[in-house]
Order: C-alpha cells, then structure tokens, then sequence
C-alpha cells in the first residue's frame, strides 16, 4: 500500500497559526493548510515574514499542501462584492507563490444549473478572471465541492476552460449537504482534483444547498435550523467512502494531500490525531 500524503488545516487545532504548525507535527502530519485571514491575511506579512513562516514551518519537516484563500460571505455570488473580493484572493494568489505551494482553494458560492441564471455569469466571469492571474502566477485556483452537484461544478469548469482551474474535493461537503457519493463525485470531478479535504459527515435531510450556504453567508429567510439538516463527525463515522474515493483518485493519478479539516467537536487534537490514524490504517 502506498501511503497517503497527510495534512492538516492548521485552524482546525483553534491556536494560533505557529501553535498549530507545532501541533500539526505533533499528530504526525506531512502538510498543512492555511486560512489567508486574521494573522495570516497577506496584508499582515511582508515577504520577509512569509520566509520567516516557510522556514518555521519547514523545521517541522512540513510543507504547505494549499492557501485557503476564502473571504466569506457570498463567495463570488455578488457582482458589487467582486472587485473587492477578487483583489483579495489575487493576494492570497501571490502569498502561495511565496510559501511555495501552487494551490489556493475557496468557497465561489452556489453555481446555478441554468445558465442563463444571472448568478452563473458573475462567477463565471469572476473564476475566469482569478483562474487567468493564477495560470500567470504558476498555481491552481481550486473551487471548494459542497453547493452543487459534481457533474454542474465539472460542466463549469470545462467551459472556463483554463488549466488554473481545478477542484479541492471535499467529500463530506458532497454528502451532506447534496446527498452526493463521494465515489460518484470523484469519478466525475477527478480530472480536475488538486486537492483534498479529508473531512466526514452524515445528511438528515435534504434542504436546496443554496439555503445551506447562503445561511453561513448571514441570509436565512427561511428561518432554518442548520442542525437538521446535516452533521459533521469524525472521519469513518459518517457516509463518506474513503476507500472508494480515494482508489479512484489513486486511479487517475493523483498524488496530492488529504489535509484533514476538523470544524466541530470539543477536542480538535485528539479528533485530528485519530483522523491521522484512521487515514494512516485504511486498507487499499
């Protein structure tokens, strides 16, 4: 069996970013993932500091598998919010170059079915442009799976039609929030997979995502409780298929992280180091 590349966001420890480097090390991680936001925005390090936090975490035998550069809110769904929104994500764009990773996932929003939806032109519009400065800059801009269907993100994809555009694939994202399987959705999506979020969890019912995401984006008309809906749990305890997913993408050749993303629980170590675990003893 070959091992998995293994890595962790390093928020998912809730300590500051050098805390959870240590932290990461210590659960016995290859890779790390950072949020481009509070101490880590790329207006608060200088290129003198982004070395300083490479060379940090490299003495920890570490690399950085992606920057997660998401700003929030409504993704790239607002047309008067994009200028601003898309400035932000060019830096976190140009901050992967200096930390040496080639990959800034995020959340774009909730890409419509119908294409003539004038949602779907602004993010079109929106990811072609980011896609077109990171193809410049020598790295992915990876859309975060989770609001819509595999095959509608995979038909937006081919119609940017850029090679700096690709998928970080998180499979409990799918679940539970489409309903999605993980093994369908690789299948579909695997061409364009980048990166992986090693995360799982279990749908109670169906909801439209759209509702789902635009209620962690502030809007909730509907008045809805989250917690009906879905729940995220330690990996190998909810409806995501590791092993299946993972031998497709092994199939089509990639060799990229899993970076473990932990957003619940009372004990964000000890779940992580299980998480590690559970990855490290699967069997393919």
């Amino acid at each position: 069996m070959n091992h998995l590349k293994i890595g962790v966001m390093v928020e998912s420890f809730r300590l500051s970013t050098y805390d959870g480097i240590v932290k990461a090390a210590e659960v016995g991680a290859k890779g790390i993932q950072i949020y481009t936001r509070k101490e880590t925005h790329p207006d608060q390090l200088s290129v003198q500091q982004r070395k300083n936090l490479l060379s940090y975490i490299r003495s920890f035998g570490l690399t950085v598998s992606a920057l997660c550069g998401d700003f929030g809110g409504f993704g790239l769904e607002k047309a008067e919010e994009n200028p601003e929104k898309i400035r932000q994500i060019k830096k976190a764009i140009d901050m992967a170059v200096d930390l040496e990773t080639n990959i800034v996932t995020t959340h774009i929003g909730t890409i419509p079915v119908d294409e003539v939806d004038p949602v779907y032109r602004i993010l079109f519009n929106a990811c072609a442009e980011l896609a077109k400065y990171a193809e410049k800059a020598g790295v992915t801009f990876a859309i975060e799976t989770g609001p819509e269907a595999s095959l509608t993100l995979k038909k937006f994809i081919e119609a940017i039609n850029s090679k700096a555009l690709g998928v970080n694939f998180d499979p409990a994202n799918l679940r539970m929030v489409t309903g999605e399987d993980s093994v369908y959705a690789a299948e579909n999506l695997k061409k364009y997979i980048v990166h992986v979020h090693a995360k799982d969890g279990i749908q109670l019912q169906k909801i439209a995502p759209v509702k789902i995401y635009h209620f962690f984006a502030g809007e909730n008309p509907d008045n809805i409780d989250i917690d009906d809906y879905f729940k995220e749990v330690p990996l190998g305890k909810g409806q995501v298929d590791f092993p299946g997913f993972i031998n497709v993408l092994r199939g089509s050749g990639y060799d990229g992280f899993f970076t473990i993303e932990r957003e619940v629980g009372n004990n964000p170590f000890q779940d992580i180091k299980d998480a590690v675990t559970f990855l490290e003893n699967l069997r393919l």
